[in-house]
């Protein structure tokens, strides 16, 4: 697990290259090699100035002592950590239904396994200081929830060989392991639902930043080209997954005055928020217009009206993030997965054809 990334390490065993490794930030850090290794492993016997200082040292050598991994062989460490991303902008807040349920599914696999559940967040720009958790041994590994915008830090983390795993799209040149739900196949479900119930002014809410996001976007997209719907840019408004997200959105195609008939919304909470909206609006739905939300929350179906929507497998999603994060802690080879979505098909899309 500990590498510095020289081809000429390669030919050395595993102990040969820890002990030039850790030759390597003494002679750097102008200490003894028993220093080096005391303070990685955060011995108080080593001074807080010295410890940051070899720390940052290790860090630029992309070198990673992962202590969880150690511990997870030696049966000491039974805690993984979980870590939901904040924007410090808008703060999704933990209570955000989709939160709530990926966090239990996670905790029921983790129980499973007799794995305890270390809640942690990060803002989102930070998402490499997630690695913390595993460097200073208080979990074997991360189980990351989301990738937000900086792919290229969860690639430098995998590169440490920190034992992550994201809940995420898969993406160009990944060299860390997702688990998500086929998001552009989701798209489409959601989006071909509306053009088959005769809607041809769809309107699309989300964030086409985040990675999951833009591949709901491209299913979207996929399903207006093969029913032959002109794309209008116009009917794409950005929408944050916060409370008001949705509201804020539908006032904002409002103002736009666009004609639209049909909405697919990137999550449930957009697609609830935004239902409340149109009917302050005095527009009826599914009759004015029909709406798709995403994620299958528990909420979705006792929804005014009942909410169709795209399911994602929470339960199955659980298992499948702890089992590749344990593969991971041990050393062991993972491939990213794609859990299949299906479309839940509910009162508030089916007026014309339901």
């Amino acid at each position: 697990m500990n590498s510095i990334h020289n081809p000429a390490l390669n030919d050395l065993s595993s102990s040969e290259r820890r002990r030039l490794q850790m030759a390597d930030i003494a002679r750097l850090a102008g200490v003894s090699t028993s220093t080096v290794s005391r303070a990685l492993n955060r011995s108080p016997l080593v001074n807080e100035e010295t410890r940051v200082r070899i720390e940052e040292l290790a860090k630029s050598l992309n070198y990673s002592i992962n202590v969880g991994a150690q511990n997870l062989r030696l049966k000491q460490n039974k805690t993984v950590a979980v870590v939901v991303p904040y924007d410090n902008a808008k703060r999704q807040h933990l209570s955000d239904p989709f939160f709530l349920s990926i966090l239990g599914s996670l905790a029921d696999a983790l129980t499973d396994r007799g794995y305890d559940m270390l809640l942690s967040r990060v803002d989102a720009e930070q998402l490499d200081s997630a690695a913390q958790i595993v460097d200073t041994g208080r979990a074997i590994g991360v189980i990351l929830i989301g990738q937000w915008r900086h792919h290229d830090q969860l690639n430098q983390m995998a590169a440490r060989r920190v034992p992550i795993v994201v809940w995420g799209a898969q993406l160009p040149q990944q060299l860390y392991v997702t688990v998500g739900s086929d998001n552009i196949a989701g798209g489409f479900l959601a989006t071909e639902h509306l053009l088959l119930e005769g809607r041809r002014n769809i309107a699309f809410f989300g964030d086409v930043l985040l990675p999951e996001v833009a591949h709901r976007f491209e299913g979207y997209k996929r399903a207006l080209s093969k029913y032959g719907v002109d794309f209008n840019q116009s009917l794409v408004v950005p929408a944050a997954f916060i409370e008001e997200g949705g509201r804020l959105a539908v006032l904002e195609l409002c103002k736009r005055k666009q004609q639209f008939d049909g909405l697919f919304a990137c999550s449930d909470l957009l697609a609830m928020t935004a239902i409340n909206t149109f009917r302050e609006l005095h527009y009826a739905v599914p009759q004015d217009i029909a709406v798709v939300g995403y994620d299958d929350i528990e909420l979705a179906r006792y929804f005014h009206p009942p909410l169709t929507t795209v399911r994602q497998p929470i339960a199955a999603a659980g298992q499948a993030l702890v089992d590749a994060l344990l593969l991971l802690a041990e050393d062991k080879s993972v491939s990213p997965q794609l859990l299949t979505t299906q479309l839940m098909c509910r009162a508030s899309s089916q007026s014309l054809a339901g």
